[in-house]
């Protein structure tokens, strides 16, 4: 039996292995002509990170660019030290968000402030958290331009301090790796098989417009899966590409940050589905944590002089399968072997977010609650 579950195990590492051959990387490419990019930055309450924003956008090295950053409604110095870092820039334009309408979600309808402003024939969208090589403009162009792409998107490199960053943010990356076919993704008009990552999504103006925009997701809170979806839906091209390179995304300062904020997207994720979360618990309690009690069993075992290797070839794949992932995310390596805390601590999360929903107590979320 241990037998056929590392078998199991194995089918699962190849599948992940191959999976991630069908997820392109930004290279050096031609963009031919150097249309104008707009930048889009909704900041809300972001002091902490809006200077080094500023300076990683100053830094770039694409010719023709427009950054439009848009305070929503902070109460604490964004506004003030995004004026004083975009000063002598002619690129930065800092403006303030109107107040929240019913039915939208704040960020939803940040974004959409932007890019009523924006001038640019590529829109790109990125969080207040986000730090990006100097070439990424260039990068990111010159892959829509050779996959005749309308929406490029990816999931940044995260660097990890806190033990529930370490444990739960890289889980993003695994999600994608092992649950979404890539192939599916990527190179066909599928919009089940739809993922987007919100630090950073770039648009071709014309099909953004034509589908509406974020005011065709206004009330989405998982608002770049949908953007992704409905980008499909509208026979437009979507890519989801490995931009660790280049991207990278602070996402989170705090272990209690990590909870709230994956708290309010990740049930939604799941479609608000209470059988998907069930059949997912038990999934992820077979894969990620039986092999870890299994370990546990067998060094039991081999204190009493007994040693069989197929207690611990099970912990090994999935080891395996998170460091695959890790060293194509750019990850330390070093939290490869905490998958099943990883794994413990993301069906907790999960539990909390559906509770939340079906007791409609809400998410909070920088001052706002949503349903």
């Amino acid at each position: 039996m241990l037998l056929l579950f590392e078998i199991f195990l194995a089918c699962l590492l190849a599948w992940t292995i191959l999976n991630s051959l069908f997820m392109p990387s930004l290279k050096k490419g031609s963009t031919g002509a150097a249309p104008l990019v707009s930048i889009l930055i909704p900041l809300r309450n972001e002091e902490k990170n809006a200077e080094d924003l500023a300076a990683s956008l100053k830094n770039l090295s694409y010719p023709n660019l427009e950054i439009i950053m848009l305070d929503d409604q902070s109460t604490d110095r964004t506004k003030e030290i995004l004026t004083n870092a975009a000063r002598n820039d002619s690129r930065f334009k800092i403006v303030t968000g109107s107040d929240l309408p019913d039915g939208w979600a704040g960020k939803v309808f940040a974004c959409h402030q932007l890019s009523s402003m924006a001038s640019g024939d590529y829109y790109l969208f990125l969080d207040a958290d986000v730090r990006v090589h100097k070439h990424t403009i260039e990068r990111s162009l010159a892959l829509m331009k050779q996959k005749k792409a309308n929406m490029l998107s990816g999931f940044p490199r995260f660097p990890v301090k806190t033990i529930l960053e370490k444990w739960l943010v890289p889980m993003q990356h695994l999600l994608i790796y092992f649950h979404l076919p890539l192939y599916l993704a990527n190179y066909t008009p599928m919009a089940a098989a739809s993922a987007a990552h919100g630090a950073f999504i770039m648009f071709e103006k014309n099909a953004y417009r034509k589908f509406g925009g974020h005011k065709a997701v206004k009330d989405a809170i998982v608002d770049d899966v949908a953007l992704a979806k409905i980008t499909k839906q509208n026979g437009y091209r979507a890519v989801l590409a490995n931009v660790t390179e280049y991207v990278t995304c602070y996402m989170y300062d705090s272990n209690k940050a990590v909870w709230e904020g994956f708290k309010k997207n990740i049930f939604p994720g799941f479609g608000r589905s209470i059988l998907i979360v069930i059949l997912f618990s038990l999934f992820y309690g077979l894969v990620y944590l039986f092999p870890f009690f299994l370990a546990l069993y067998g060094i039991t075992e081999l204190i009493q002089g007994k040693m069989n290797l197929h207690f611990f070839v099970p912990y090994l794949l999935i080891v395996l399968q998170k460091a695959y992932i890790d060293l194509r995310s750019r990850q330390t390596l070093a939290l490869s072997p905490a998958i099943p805390f990883s794994a413990a601590a993301f069906l907790l999360l999960l539990y909390a977010s559906m509770f939340a929903s079906v007791k409609k107590t809400g998410y909070t979320w920088k001052g706002r609650t949503y349903d």
